[in-house]
């Protein structure tokens, strides 16, 4: 399956830029897609997933909607879904 994935400041550097589409297996979940992301962007390694879950304070979301509040890294991805990644994110004064 394609998915298209999008990425955010730092994220966005380790990949190379803000949109790629890449192909899947068709059982993909996201905790799938993002241990191959960790693998091929040196990176995004070590920050996606930690301890077995998402890596604390990233934000992903399929299709606009926070994986947190779907079934985490077990949701199941399909033929053209979307997935925004988002580093943590620190600043204010």
């Amino acid at each position: 399956m394609e998915l298209e994935l999008r990425f955010f400041a730092t994220f966005r550097e380790a990949a190379g830029g803000k949109t790629v589409n890449a192909e899947f297996a068709d059982a993909a979940t996201v905790g799938d897609v993002l241990r191959e992301l960790e693998s091929e962007y040196e990176g995004m390694e070590g920050r996606l997933i930690a301890d077995g879950d998402l890596a604390p304070q990233i934000n992903v979301l399929k299709n606009g909607r926070e994986v947190l509040h779907l079934d985490g890294l077990d949701t199941p991805m399909a033929d053209g879904d979307r997935l925004s990644v988002f580093p943590p994110v620190a600043g204010g004064a």
